[in-house]
């Protein structure tokens, strides 16, 4: 019988010490925890005193039970036509393996591990050998540019970083040495050694002392054993966009994580060990992270590893040949991937040809799921489309419809109830909760449930500077909502400059940051603007110095290329706009808001702090020409 799932969150937020105790009981403790909750740290500290390793949890556990001949990980390439299967015994002694190098290279408890790969089988295998030593893996997506990673090595500072001689997309092979070895011109710090994976597709000279082959190196070198570290201390560190330009890097602890994910599998997920889940996400983001590695395998799962588009490897049926093939029982996506799947294939004739009997439900996230997509999605499937939504910052669903517990009538355009732990609430900006019905800012009373952010790296004031210091007593989402009279939470988008591209949270400042760079432009704004697939894209606005000798549209060129070469191509930079005047207030400050509201086709009051409201008249003509 299901738990029920109002019961279950009484007890989670009125008791959740006692709530979460229950959960952890359930894992292999190498030392019992002497408190389950430390709220001497505002946001809270889980499990304090007790040892454990996530390795362990994820893959010894199960085949010391004897399961060790189930399949724990599918990697499935549309990119090279190929597949691969790893049992739990087979992927639990490639991780030892790898792990024992690491071990040999003299890598200790804490000491960070940067891994820069495409979605190979490797790039889980290596976040899972860091997890064995009780180093924090810190990954970050293939796509990213010279300019992103250097910031990511020159702040975490690795002891080795972990690569590969490729990725591919349709039809381009994007050669990641040359991008490492910029990124490392930039910046003082060197890693000790580079481990190279080589793909045939497209190997890499290694022309450096520290870059070693990935098989000549690792094969034969002797397992090492999960060392047991504290539940507190970190498991990763994966970085997301600031409104500053610097990249935060959130920090995730190892206990609290693992609890977390358990529970969420079983409760939000509602998957039973030994079926198949497969998050159409990659390692580089929060969803790879939890979703494709640690989750699906600390609850007996098998999971899949999808190196593919949803559409053009080769067509818009490539995700339901994945999860045909595979047998997959729950999917989740971005609305991203069903909106590009819908332009292909809008009478969704591909998913006739395919036998999707196995599946049960898919779940949707990473940005908002208009009711008309997921509508879609439901009416040609002929499963639950359940949109739900949750941050980096939170490892996990903060709003779900909890398919383990008692499930609930699904609202479209709604991301449905609060999952158990989090404590939702809507308020003004005095902080006090408003009406059913009404707009305000989302936020979560503290301390957090497990699994959340413990802090971010090299910046001990960050977390209460960036999430803490709004609202008195809780954790500021950043996203403004709206709590209906059901208790469904409706999310209307960010409150800040950060822009979420295709799910992907991208920093305006960041942007900004790159065109400002250019020796022509005086000053810029980036905003975000509504797009059908990706949900927004960025569009750039320019005043260019006096006197420049290029023409507008050889800069506009440049400025394009330079934030595809330093943010990558995932920013989506395709609009940039040369412009007279930048509309500001008499302080100074960009009016960002008002354009994006004018490049969404509203016609917002012009605000009376303008300096000079001419500006507006001139913006709105450049954005609707």
């Amino acid at each position: 019988m299901k738990e029920d799932y109002l019961q279950a969150y009484r007890r989670s937020v009125e008791d959740p010490e006692a709530f979460w105790r229950e959960r952890a009981s359930v894992l292999e403790w190498s030392k019992p925890f002497e408190r389950v909750l430390d709220t001497r740290v505002p946001s809270g500290r889980w499990f304090v005193g007790g040892e454990l390793n996530a390795c362990h949890e994820a893959l010894d556990r199960h085949v010391a039970a004897g399961r060790g001949a189930q399949s724990a990980l599918i990697f499935d390439s549309a990119m090279t036509g190929t597949r691969q299967q790893f049992s739990y015994a087979q992927l639990q002694q490639r991780v030892a393996e790898l792990a024992g190098w690491m071990a040999g290279q003299g890598l200790e408890p804490g000491e960070r591990v940067l891994i820069y790969m495409p979605l190979v089988p490797e790039a889980v295998m290596a976040m899972l050998a860091c997890a064995r030593l009780g180093a924090p893996h810190v990954v970050v997506f293939g796509g990213f540019g010279a300019a992103e990673l250097a910031a990511r090595i020159e702040d975490v500072a690795p002891r080795l970083i972990l690569t590969a001689s490729c990725g591919l997309e349709p039809g381009r092979v994007i050669e990641y040495l040359p991008i490492l070895n910029q990124a490392l011109a930039r910046i003082g710090h060197k890693p000790e050694r580079c481990l190279v994976l080589q793909r045939p597709e497209h190997p890499a000279e290694l022309t450096a002392p520290q870059q070693l082959d990935w098989h000549e190196s690792v094969s034969g070198a002797r397992p090492a054993d999960c060392r047991a570290v504290a539940a507190t201390a970190p498991l990763y560190i994966l970085h997301t966009s600031g409104t500053t330009g610097r990249p935060k890097g959130i920090v995730r602890d190892t206990g609290g994580h693992v609890v977390a994910l358990r529970y969420s599998m079983s409760a939000v997920y509602g998957i039973d060990p030994g079926e198949v889940f497969w998050a159409a996400s990659d390692i580089g983001w929060v969803v790879g992270h939890s979703y494709i590695v640690y989750g699906p395998l600390l609850h007996g799962c098998t999971t899949v590893l999808y190196e593919g588009k949803p559409v053009g490897t080769p067509d818009a049926g490539a995700f339901w040949r994945v999860a045909a093939s595979h047998g997959v029982n729950v999917m989740f996506t971005a609305p991203t991937a069903l909106r590009a799947i819908r332009r292909e294939d809008p009478k969704a004739a591909h998913v006739a040809k395919h036998d999707l009997s196995a599946l049960r439900t898919l779940f949707l996230a990473g940005e908002r799921a208009d009711p008309d997509t997921l509508q879609w999605a439901q009416d040609v499937l002929g499963k639950p489309v359940i949109d739900h939504w949750w941050q980096t910052e939170t490892g996990s669903a903060i709003a779900a419809n909890c398919l383990g517990l008692t499930p609930m009538p699904v609202k479209p355009g709604s991301v449905s109830v609060p999952v158990p732990g989090f404590n939702v609430r809507v308020v003004d900006d005095a902080g006090d909760d408003v009406p059913a019905g009404t707009a305000g800012s989302v936020v979560l009373g503290l301390p957090l449930p497990p699994g959340c952010l413990t802090g971010l790296w090299n910046d001990e004031a960050g977390l209460a500077r960036s999430y803490l210091s709004r609202f008195q007593d809780h954790y500021f989402t950043g996203d403004g909502g709206v709590l209906d009279e059901d208790g469904y939470l409706h999310v209307m988008g960010r409150v800040d400059d950060v822009i979420n591209v295709a799910g992907h949270r991208l920093s305006t400042g960041e942007i900004e940051q790159v065109l400002s760079a250019h020796e022509d432009v005086a000053e810029c704004a980036v905003i975000a603007v509504p797009d059908e697939l990706k949900g927004q894209l960025p569009v750039g606005l320019v005043v260019l110095k006096s006197g420049v000798k290029r023409g507008e549209d050889e800069v506009i060129a440049q400025l394009i290329a330079r934030v595809r070469d330093d943010i990558g191509a995932i920013a989506c930079f395709r609009r940039c706009l040369v412009v007279a005047r930048l509309p500001k207030t008499r302080s100074g400050k960009i009016l960002r808001g008002t354009m994006s509201q004018i490049a969404a086709g509203e016609h917002p009051q012009t605000p009376p702090t303008i300096d000079d409201p001419e500006t507006l008249v001139e913006v709105r003509a450049a954005l609707t020409s």
